[in-house]
Formats: structure tokens, C-alpha cells, sequence
């Protein structure tokens, strides 16, 4: 018999959320570790919001808003808040009953700013990786290093001679006009973007195209590829291998030595020296010419197996671009685009720790 093509609403629901999220399902070992690290962070967020005025929305559910927006590649919060309408699995991982209002897309946007303004994102990676569960999947003894280069959310147009003089031309009027670069040398030294002063104009290699971008930096342990620390710097030449130091010398104060991978843009012999002073291998690609790194290093076997595992790394940035929304960053600023950096980075080991920890189908 032919089933009949009605709707009749129902006045109560007898079903709770918890019910209709499956016990296997992914988000739930993730929902046990972010509650598990939020409540690691209570005293920060504490410090955070005024005692008088009326209430915010909560920085938890609103930390664990974001990462959804993060998982499934959510454009806006605008966006974000329409999903959490309907979304009864994105209702139950954020907090929210299911007849709980949803807020209002600028008022999650201005308190969301207030964590932006702080040191919630490393504070938050570091209680994921902390955690009991998750700390004997760790190495650390074996590290390596890289970063990608993030896309600034300010255009060509806006990279104006900082004397005020534009030798480019208007080619139109309006906000938005033609402009012709041809001919005229444009440096950081001359320059400034007039949208994101922070952003600097930088290419990755010879024949790559100049944008104006930061540099992000992530440290990997080589054991099961994930993220512990994290950090954004200016694009420039020096940004790569300062933020390698500064991620690699608190976990050089061990016995033992370990080892930190890398691409030929760390072999420099600055770098290179600096790394054995803080009794830290250097496991970076040699260059064919000029190279800082000799038969000492090479001839071990560890060497070898560093420079297969370091390239993992590029995993975690093709992820974060394609999936996490880091290709061209949504801020204006170094501040908040390394928040956002380090909170993706968090996020990429969130959603591998289900199928590590075992609780994944």
C-alpha cells in the first residue's frame, strides 16, 4: 500500500538530543576531549569577562561553535548560526537545547572578538594534546617543522606607497577603480597594504606570484602526525626558522637529544648551529651546494626516516587550506590570524584523535 505524502506537526517532542546523535559517531570522542580541555580553562575565561552586566554568550559553546565551523568548511557566521537552527547534531556538540534560541549572527560575531583578543587558541591546543588520553600518542623525541603561507585578507589594490604618493594611476573613479602596476617597483620597505597594514608582500620560491600573506608556523611530533605548537609570524625570510626555535627550545630541556625535521629552507648554518646548541639533531634537508648539514647527520638511519615523516606536515596544511578555510584568512591583523591558525591546528588534531584513540567506526 502506498504510504500517503502528509505532514502533521507534532506539539511535544518526547526525544532527547543525546538519543539522536548515534554512539559511535566521531563528534562524541571529540565532545568528550573539548569538554575535557574547556573545563582545564575556566580560570582563563574567568579572567576574561566582568563580574557586573548581563550574561555573554558562553566562550565554551562558543569555542565549540567555531570548530564546527572549522569541521565542515562553514563560509560565515552567518551561516554557522542558520545551521545550528536546524542542525540537531550541531545543536546537541554545541550545548544548545533543542527549543534553545540561536543567537544572533553580529552578537556571535562581537563576543567571539573577545576570545580573539586573548590566549584561548594555544591555550586550547595545548590542553588537546595535554590531555591524559592524548599525551602517550606523542613522541618527543622526534619533531618536525614547516609553514604555509597564509593568503591576507586584503587585495592588490590596497599595496600603496606609504609616502602617499601612487605612481599606479587611477584608471577610474569609485572605491574600487583600475589600476595599473606595470612599470613601478613595489617593495615592504616603500609599501604598506592600506587594508591590513600587518600583511607583508611575499612569494614562497622563484617564480611563485607575490601576495600579500603571514606566515604560519606548526611544529609536528613524528609519531602519529599532530600539531603541538603553533605560531604566525610576518612573511618574511627570517619567519620560518625564528618560529622553529621558538617552538623547538622548551622541549630541548630534556635528557637526550632530539630531533627536529625540516625542508632545505632551514638549512642554514645560523639555524643549524643554533639547533646544536640547544642539543637538538638537525634532520633538514641538505642543499646540493653549500650545505650546513654533514656525514654526521646523514649517514643514520634516524636521518632518513625524519626526512619521509616530515613531509606529513604538508597533510596538515592542505587540510587546513582546503578544509579548514586557512587558504585566505577571514581577519585583518597578526594578532587574530594567528589565533585562527593555531585554533585550525587544533581542530586538524581533533579530528584525527577518534580513529587513534580507537572510538571511531
Amino acid at each position: 500500500m502506498r504510504g500517503l505524502d502528509e505532514t502533521s506537526g507534532s506539539l511535544f517532542s518526547y526525544i532527547d538530543l543525546e538519543e539522536r546523535v548515534r554512539p559511535d559517531h566521531p563528534l562524541r570522542t571529540i565532545r568528550h576531549l573539548v569538554d575535557d580541555a574547556l573545563s582545564s580553562m575556566d580560570d582563563l575565561f574567568s579572567d576574561s569577562y566582568s563580574d557586573m552586566g548581563r550574561p555573554s554568550i558562553a566562550p565554551e559553546r562558543l569555542l565549540r561553535a567555531l570548530l564546527l565551523q572549522v569541521f565542515y568548511s562553514i563560509r560565515s557566521e552567518r551561516q554557522l548560526m542558520e545551521k545550528l537552527d536546524y542542525n540537531l547534531l550541531f545543536r546537541w556538540f554545541v550545548g544548545l537545547g533543542i527549543d534553545d534560541q540561536v543567537w544572533v549572527p553580529t552578537v556571535f560575531s562581537k563576543n567571539r572578538d573577545r576570545l580573539l583578543a586573548g590566549d584561548v587558541a594555544h591555550v586550547f591546543l595545548k590542553a588537546i594534546v595535554g590531555h591524559a588520553t592524548v599525551r602517550p600518542l606523542l613522541s618527543d623525541e622526534h619533531f618536525s617543522v614547516d609553514g604555509p603561507l597564509i593568503e591576507a585578507w586584503a587585495s592588490m589594490k590596497s599595496f600603496r606607497p606609504m609616502n602617499g604618493e601612487d605612481g599606479a594611476g587611477d584608471g577610474g573613479g569609485g572605491r574600487n577603480g583600475e589600476r595599473n602596476f606595470h612599470g613601478s617597483k613595489r617593495t615592504n620597505a616603500t609599501h604598506r597594504s592600506t587594508s591590513d597594514g600587518e600583511a607583508r608582500l611575499y612569494k614562497k620560491g622563484a617564480g611563485k606570484e607575490a601576495k600579500l600573506c603571514f606566515m604560519g608556523h606548526g611544529l609536528m611530533e613524528n609519531r602519529h602526525g599532530l600539531i603541538v605548537d603553533a605560531a604566525t609570524t610576518q612573511a618574511d625570510g627570517h619567519g620560518e626558522r625564528n618560529a622553529a626555535l621558538h617552538m623547538i627550545e622548551p622541549r630541548a630541556d630534556r635528557p637526550g637529544r632530539i630531533t627536529l625535521g625540516g625542508d632545505k629552507g632551514y638549512d642554514i648554518p645560523d639555524f643549524v648551529n643554533e639547533l646544536r646548541s640547544m642539543n637538538v639533531t638537525p634532520h633538514v634537508a641538505a642543499k646540493d651546494k653549500h650545505s650546513a648539514i654533514d656525514g654526521r647527520t646523514t649517514c643514520h638511519a634516524g636521518y632518513r626516516v625524519s626526512q619521509r615523516i616530515r613531509k606529513r606536515i604538508e597533510e596538515v596544511f592542505g587540510w587546513a587550506k582546503t578544509i579548514g578555510g586557512m587558504a585566505k584568512t577571514k581577519h585583518r591583523g597578526l594578532e587574530k590570524v594567528g589565533w585562527q591558525f593555531t585554533f585550525t591546528m587544533a581542530a586538524y588534531n581533533l579530528i584525527r584523535l577518534p580513529r587513534l584513540l580507537g572510538h571511531s567506526p
